[in-house]
């Protein structure tokens, strides 16, 4: 008697989840005890090899490739729910057939992911590429799980702790002094808890930049820009302290709120206002409530003197072109008169000329003594307007760390780059197509700190 096509679909789906029967519970129990040992191997607790989706990410913390570990574990969690609910949809049912979709798509994406840590395994123990053919079936993974976890000549070349101390011995072990003016940050940690573990942001980062400067942000995708600007003006609190021109950020946040500007990549304004009535609305905003009307009237108009609003002050913001709905962006935060001002790729979208009248203009506001911060993606066509730069890197742990802070002409001579984007591919990782120098970058600069 054959199979009706509904009990081959449950055949289908139970094989990509592993299965039931004899062989596939043998089959896992080795798995996991081989598992075990080469977490054990890396410096980790074994018994995530107990826990389904974790022991995915686990391993990959071994191999080197935890973000990949991430979307696998997602995925193979994806994977466990739907079935669940595949067994409460009735049969034939067309949510029986999303269900089996869903579940197929996840498990390829897992697959995919879950290639990239065994690769990254591959590499970690340095043994041939062909162990890949083991790994990459449900039915052989334990044969070389319990070889590389329980026989003695098969190690890691590194362990997870491993880059944890390299991370700490490349500390600066010290702090910026606090000045009565300009900006301190003594940055010691920036954490969250993700994926069953603490997992470190940020870390060891001190700078004093004084007033008047206008300083360029500079870091790959990962490094930690965003964190960092979050927890230098008070939105995202840090282990740091953060002092602006004598007051701390975080004690006396409220205060300091009229202190800081910032202005992000996305534009928040109505379409349907018009630029004197948006401004006048953010005066109302974020000037103290006590301020008299005609006051915040008049900064309204200095503001818009400051970048050429002026003659578009009736024009609604939907008909602005995209240079002044940048500048219209910075003049918002400009109205509180901050002393700190950071800017989220102001540029983006701008051509040459647009982008260097718009730093021009940043550049006589951090003339009249403000603190101005640029993330930028494009920094060599405006790199004149600058006094210094800092330089954000993941470390070998993956952690975002200070590869560098001082003048734009230190940085080409620390770098051994005279442009700033040549800076950046010496700090990306490898798969990022860098370089792949950052820990190399990061000792240099503790080392120049600390002579």
């Amino acid at each position: 008697m054959g199979i009706t096509w509904m009990e081959l679909l449950y055949i289908l789906r139970d094989s990509f989840l592993g299965g039931p029967g004899l062989f596939i519970a043998a089959v896992n129990l080795l798995y996991m005890a081989g598992l075990w040992r080469i977490l054990e191997k890396s410096d980790l607790r074994g018994w995530w090899a107990l826990i389904p989706c974790a022991k995915v990410y686990q391993l990959s913390r071994c191999a080197g490739r935890e973000p990949e570990g991430r979307v696998a574990s997602l995925a193979n969690f994806g994977c466990l729910v739907l079935n669940a609910l595949s067994y409460l949809v009735i049969d034939n049912s067309t949510g029986f057939y999303i269900c089996l979709v869903l579940i197929l798509t996840l498990r390829l994406i897992a697959f995919l992911y879950e290639l990239q840590i065994y690769g990254g395994l591959i590499e970690v123990y340095g043994v041939r590429r062909r162990w890949m053919w083991l790994w990459a079936s449900a039915y052989t993974s334990w044969i070389p799980a319990l070889l590389w976890g329980w026989k003695k000549e098969y190690q890691p070349a590194w362990k997870v702790e491993d880059m944890r101390r390299e991370m700490e011995a490349m500390a600066s072990t010290g702090t910026a002094a606090v000045m009565d003016t300009g900006l301190t940050v003594n940055l010691r940690e920036r954490s969250v808890k993700e994926f069953f573990q603490k997992r470190i942001l940020l870390w060891d980062i001190h700078m004093y930049i004084p007033q008047g400067h206008m300083v360029l942000l500079l870091g790959g995708s990962g490094a930690g820009k965003t964190t960092f600007v979050n927890a230098v003006n008070g939105y995202e609190k840090a282990n740091a302290e953060v002092i602006l021109n004598g007051s701390n950020m975080y004690t006396q946040y409220k205060r300091m709120q009229y202190e800081t500007g910032f202005v992000p990549q996305q534009e928040l304004m109505r379409n349907k206002d018009t630029v004197y009535y948006t401004l006048a609305d953010a005066a109302k905003l974020r000037l103290p409530k006590d301020v008299p009307a005609e006051v915040r009237k008049k900064r309204v108009e200095e503001v818009m003197d400051i970048f050429g609003l002026t003659p578009v002050k009736s024009s609604l913001v939907q008909k602005l072109s995209g240079g002044q709905k940048k500048r219209l962006s910075i003049a918002m935060e400009l109205i509180s008169n901050p002393s700190l001002f950071i800017l989220d790729e102001p540029d983006s979208g701008l051509d040459g000329v647009m982008a260097r009248e718009l730093m021009q203009q940043l550049r006589s506001v951090a003339d009249t003594g403000k603190i101005v911060i640029v993330i930028t993606h494009t920094p060599d066509r405006v790199i004149e307007y600058f006094d210094d730069v800092i330089v954000l890197a993941k470390d070998s742990a993956r952690t975002g760390r200070l590869a560098f802070y001082g003048s734009i002409q230190e940085a080409r001579s620390f770098f051994g780059c005279e442009r700033m984007e040549e800076i950046i591919k010496q700090v990306n990782r490898e798969e990022e197509g860098g370089a792949g120098r950052a820990d190399e970058f990061i000792a240099k600069y503790v080392e120049v700190q600390h002579a």
